[in-house]
């Protein structure tokens, strides 16, 4: 049955993992997670005058650097000076050369975004009238190639090193201590350890390569593994690295002091038992605690390398979403990792080390609390970065989303199957311990009288020959006597034969010599031919029962692997184990993938942009787009400025919001701040007007003097529903 189910694992498992590379090989074109929301002048804008810088605004803070913005002529030729500079929030700005002439000008753009992806893009302005142009950016970025690939599959082997490096040595300490003297446990452990760290290694080098160029050539730049070291991004990478010299000290121990204090087999227990088997004195459960407590916090801290440097650490409630990420990829490593190492246990482990029926429900307890933890967090995180059910549909991340919750429901409808069959295999063997416990007393018994009959036989074998040599003894005796007797008679004849008896008593003497009784001398041989025949006699029991042993692990084996229950929970398991690949590299993906809520703010920014001249928005000097989202029911939307004619003295302002399709709404309270803060001047608060409905208007706003102002608008959705979002004006 063996041999028929390994090219079906083999056939599973290359399916799993094609399935697995090739929804990895479509992550990379969508890796951005900072979004454009907003420009100005805006894209396809077309301007009076020359502006004297070029704003962008993100959906998030972002890392730029020397050329992280460019600004190109029509004929190619860069009129932006200096390096880009962040006035204010997610705002940055880069200066513009004075005295361009009319034509289109291209705005190219590649930064990294404050959850460690790379982001990249292009967008044109004119000035004056639009004109041609020779400029062509290409739309590929630098994740889109070989790097961002590699890059990608290296986050992808991270998770999964990290898995099953936490969830196998959970599964050892939480279900199964007999596990750790398992070869293949340790096998797959240490691997995933190895997985680990040979992945973050790979992602420190290609960091540089993939947030820049993307050029295979610059992976060996050290220049740029330097500026990595500097980043959040790379700081992260070094923390997981250090955590990892931890992670094998714990393994050294889980599988080295712990393994030698751990029974061969772990006894059945009541199935109410909730402990791993640790039945041994105060030092095994204080090395037991120990272990658990340490393993812990380096699985914290390795998860912590990432909730600090990706989605978690940006946007709404960072300080919340960071710890909650951290809780989310313990239960993940718990659950996929322990079902990795029970899928091995299942199918690699010894006869004389089975994983034990009570080993199965720990693990199931222990799955369960860790689908419900992932339930409860999962909800938190969806809340956080689709911010609306049409979010799941209308967006990629949604879409992913859908097909994440659909795998977990898969899986755990498979892990109900499974917790069948180990119910199935434990009634089984409560039938089966008696008929064991009697077939081992027969055995023992028939083999103790076996034992017992060969003892008896050597005894009495060494009896007989001891009784039969001394009766030997006594007759050849008696028989000297009977000669010596019978010579002495005949010497009592007259004289002259005198020479006859002489020599006849010497004859009588020299038989007497001849038949002396057995010396001690003959009795040690005795005794020593007998020992060396009972030697060969227990060596040949020894061998015998070495043969019954390698005989009774064979049917045992043959047994376990026939048994149905068994069989049908490895398959079961093996299910879930595939699922739990696919499910992997889904993850990967999604942390790959812009948010649903960025991605939304940016549509809605753009829709924005697009119908301000259809509305009568934008014909001011000035014209600011800002979307925002208090976080309540129907919180949000896009705000928009225009400020008229954007000079020192008075100036009129009107206000636009509107929902998230673009529709004008109205809102319980705007507010408007404006602040200079390189004079300290402000904030100068403005309260603008209700006109119609999504607009709001003031006259006579008074800018003392010229600058780069900052301008702060508080939006109001509800009593508590509130946000404030701001962006810099050239003003004079």
């Amino acid at each position: 049955m063996t041999q028929t189910i390994a090219p079906r694992v083999r056939t599973l498992v290359l399916l799993i993992l094609a399935v697995a590379g090739a929804l990895l090989a479509g992550a990379a074109p969508v890796s951005a997670h900072a979004a454009l929301t907003g420009s100005d002048p805006a894209q396809g804008a077309v301007v009076d005058t020359a502006p004297s810088q070029v704003s962008l605004t993100f959906s998030e803070p972002i890392a730029v650097g020397d050329d992280s913005v460019r600004v190109l002529d029509p004929k190619g030729e860069r009129v932006d000076k200096g390096d880009p500079a962040n006035p204010s929030g997610t705002t940055y700005s880069v200066r513009l050369v004075s005295g361009l002439p009319d034509g289109t000008y291209t705005v190219a753009y590649q930064v990294v975004s404050a959850d460690s992806h790379p982001v990249a893009g292009a967008f044109t302005f004119s000035i004056g009238a639009p004109s041609e142009t020779t400029v062509s950016v290409s739309a590929q970025g630098s994740d889109d190639g070989l790097v961002g690939w590699l890059y990608g599959f290296g986050r992808y082997v991270s998770y999964a090193g990290f898995v099953v490096l936490a969830g196998g040595a959970a599964f050892v300490l939480a279900c199964w201590a007999p596990g750790a003297r398992v070869r293949a446990v340790q096998r797959l452990v240490v691997s995933g350890w190895l997985a680990l760290t040979a992945a973050t290694l790979g992602l420190l080098m290609l960091r540089g390569s993939y947030t820049t160029s993307g050029k295979v050539g610059d992976v060996f730049d050290l220049e740029l593994l330097g500026d990595v070291l500097q980043t959040k991004t790379g700081a992260a990478l070094v923390s997981r690295l250090l955590l990892l010299a931890a992670a094998a000290l714990f393994i050294a121990v889980l599988f080295g002091a712990y393994a030698r204090t751990a029974d061969a087999v772990e006894p059945d227990r009541d199935a109410e038992d909730d402990g791993g088997g640790d039945d041994g004195g105060p030092d095994k459960r204080d090395l037991t605690f120990g272990l658990a407590l340490g393993g812990t916090v380096v699985a914290a801290g390795l998860a912590a390398s990432w909730a600090m440097s990706e989605h978690a650490s940006q946007g709404l409630q960072a300080g919340v979403a960071m710890p909650v990420d951290v809780v989310h990829l313990l239960a993940v490593a718990t659950w996929l990792g322990g079902l990795t190492a029970l899928l091995v246990a299942l199918y690699r482990a010894p006869v004389e080390t089975p994983v034990g029926r009570d080993a199965v429900r720990r693990f199931s307890r222990l799955a369960f609390g860790s689908v419900v933890t992932l339930a409860v967090t999962g909800v938190y995180q969806s809340w956080r970065q689709l911010g609306s059910w049409s979010a799941f549909t209308d967006t990629r991340y949604g879409q992913l989303l859908l097909v994440k919750i659909a795998l977990v429901a898969v899986m755990v409808a498979v892990a109900f199957l499974s917790r069948r069959w180990t119910q199935r295999l434990a009634d089984a063997r409560v039938s089966e311990a008696a008929e064991e416990a009697e077939r081992t007393e027969a055995t023992e018994r028939a083999e103790e009288a076996v034992r017992t009959k060969e003892a008896v036989r050597a005894k009495e074998a060494v009896r007989t020959k001891e009784a039969v040599r001394t009766k030997e003894a006594v007759r050849t005796k008696e028989a000297v006597r009977a000669e010596a007797t019978e010579r002495a008679e005949e010497e009592k004849q007259p004289a002259g034969t005198a020479p006859a008896e002489a020599s006849g008593t010497s004859e009588v003497s020299e038989a007497s010599m001849a038949v002396e009784p057995p010396k001690a001398s003959d009795a040690f041989d005795a005794f020593d031919a007998e020992k060396a025949e009972a030697g060969q006699d227990s060596v040949r029991a020894a061998q015998l029962a070495r043969q019954r042993a390698a005989a009774e692990a064979a049917r045992q084996k043959r047994l376990r692997d026939a048994d149905p229950n068994r069989f049908g929970l490895r398959r079961s398991v093996l299910a879930e184990a595939g699922i739990a690949v696919v499910l992997l590299a889904v993850t990967t993906v999604l942390t790959q993938t812009e948010p649903g809520r960025t991605e939304q703010d940016a549509r809605a920014a753009t829709a924005a942009s697009s119908s301000a001249s259809a509305t009568g928005q934008g014909s001011g000097a000035v014209s600011l787009t800002m979307p925002f989202d208090t976080g309540g029911r129907s919180g949000k939307g896009v705000v928009s400025i225009d400020l008229d004619p954007a000079q020192a003295g008075d100036n009129a302002l009107h206000v636009y919001v509107e929902g998230p399709d673009g529709t004008p709404v109205d809102v319980p309270e705007v507010k408007i701040a404006l602040t200079l803060a390189a004079r300290n001047i402000g904030p100068l608060p403005v309260a603008p007007d209700h006109v119609t409905t999504g607009h709001w208007s003031a006259s006579r706003v008074q800018i003392p003097m010229a600058g780069d102002w900052k301008v702060e608008v508080t939006v109001r959705t509800s009593d508590i529903d509130q946000v404030t979002v701001s962006k810099n004006a050239q003003i004079g």
